[in-house]
């Protein structure tokens, strides 16, 4: 059995790929005249295909596995990484993404004019002095912070 086929389900479709191939930067394959080279042209590591490196980078993307655990289906981690930080800098996923954000404003919409804002909690390094002390804290002997090396 084809070693690709036991990871069918984080392959990409057919259309997928139609939409986002031609925007797919073109990253190392040619050389920097600046450089001076041990090889000649035409020699070293071909360059993997790009739909394997797009489903090898999802698959990482998709499960959390580290780079160097994916199946050797995908190609090497480490080549996939470096396309995933090429690809990156290029605004690749940046632009796929608005492309998806465009067709699916296409066909179903997004309300635009209703935005929300994410927030995070966390603590209010001056809001001691703004209420006093935590109610919860008062009447206890010592003092409770860790200190280390003293």
């Amino acid at each position: 059995m084809d070693e690709k086929k036991s990871y069918k389900s984080w392959t990409i479709s057919d259309e997928f790929w139609e939409k986002v191939k031609d925007v797919i930067p073109d990253t190392g394959t040619k050389r920097d005249p600046n450089k001076v080279y041990q090889n000649k042209p035409g020699q070293g590591r071909k360059a993997l295909p790009a739909r394997d490196v797009l489903e090898g980078v999802l698959y990482v993307l998709r499960t959390g596995i580290q780079w160097k655990a994916v199946p050797k289906a995908y190609g090497s981690g480490s080549s996939l990484h470096r396309y995933f930080q090429a690809w990156a800098k290029a605004g690749f996923f940046r632009k796929i993404w608005g492309m998806g954000l465009t067709e699916y404003d296409e066909i179903k919409g997004i309300g635009w004019d209703w935005q929300s804002g994410d927030g995070c909690m966390v603590k209010a390094p001056l809001a001691r002095e703004a209420v006093g002390p935590n109610p919860t804290d008062r009447g206890k002997n010592g003092d409770k912070t860790k200190r280390f090396g003293r």
